[in-house]
């Protein structure tokens, strides 16, 4: 009776794990095809994007053909756009403007995150919510406010003006990183530092900086796609060519009227595309960890 009863427990375990199995499996293949299909359909547009880039106008108008496929590749695209001045002109206007915007932008949440999470006033929390409530508002919403604001301060055309309203847009999201960041380290740490006489200043760069480098990376990163990738207030608030930036000066330079130099265009949105696309792949770690720590301590 024993033996018998030992058998039916093995034979209903072996039934339990050969189904906990096929529902892995089948898990499994959800998962993957599901990401198959995203990937498909996010890689689809920068794939057409880089095969269009290297067609001749000729090939690209022609009314045969797989607009997938080229059939006789060029880099003439790429060639004319770098030797250009304009372009190249747009593209250093974005450098400066980006550069500046980090700078600006990570010097404050830096110096707000470490009073919000660590300086303990009063009121810090309901301004660290404050601070994570203003992000979420949409810059669609404000660049009409701003645009009479710039106004009145006479930086309409002017390409400064950006370098005053991106932080605007990335310090809001920065500091709640940074937040999360800080609130991670041990507060033995600062509080051990305040007894051997550290001023916060000190905390912050001796201590603070080096160990939350990943959300400071990852802080960064996202300035750099606002102040790289913006392309709503740079059309608002610029109209002559020496002041635009990369975003912008493409559509104006190679769209006229209604013909559109297909080609170049696609070839500066690849040109474009390149300095995130390699901070992304080298410091995606770095991003993913800041991110994170945000998420589950802010």
């Amino acid at each position: 009776m024993s033996a018998t009863t030992a058998d039916q427990a093995r034979a209903r375990a072996r039934s339990k794990s050969g189904s906990l199995r096929r529902q892995h499996q089948w898990a499994l293949w959800g998962s993957y095809s599901a990401l198959t299909a995203f990937v498909i359909m996010f890689l689809t547009p920068p794939f057409y994007m880089l095969m269009t880039s290297l067609k001749t106008s000729a090939e690209i108008s022609a009314e045969k053909g797989n607009p997938w496929i080229v059939q006789s590749p060029t880099i003439n695209n790429f060639v004319e756009l770098i030797t250009s001045p304009s372009f190249q002109r747009y593209f250093f206007n974005s450098a400066w403007v980006t550069t500046l915007v980090v700078i600006i932008s990570m010097s404050i949440a830096i110096l707000a995150a470490f009073s919000l999470s660590r300086m303990g006033f009063k009121g810090s929390q309901a301004i660290a919510t404050g601070v994570f409530l203003t992000y979420l508002v949409p810059p669609s919403l404000l660049f009409i406010p701003l645009f009479q604001i710039v106004g009145w301060l006479n930086l309409l055309d002017n390409t400064w003006v950006l370098v005053l309203l991106f932080p605007t847009l990335a310090v809001p999201f920065c500091t709640w990183i940074m937040i999360g960041y800080f609130g991670s380290i041990p507060r033995e740490l600062d509080e051990a530092a305040l007894i051997d006489g550290a001023s916060y200043m000190q905390i912050l760069f001796q201590i603070f900086i080096p160990v939350a480098l990943p959300g400071i990376i990852a802080a960064t990163i996202f300035a750099f796609t606002v102040g790289w990738g913006a392309f709503l207030y740079p059309l608002a608030f610029l109209y002559k060519g020496e002041q635009l930036v990369l975003t912008v000066g493409i559509v104006s330079e190679l769209i006229r009227g209604d013909v559109f130099a297909w080609g170049k265009i696609m070839a500066a949105c690849v040109i474009g595309a390149l300095p995130p696309i390699l901070i992304y792949t080298f410091l995606m770690d770095y991003y993913i960890a800041g991110l994170t720590a945000g998420a589950t301590k802010g």
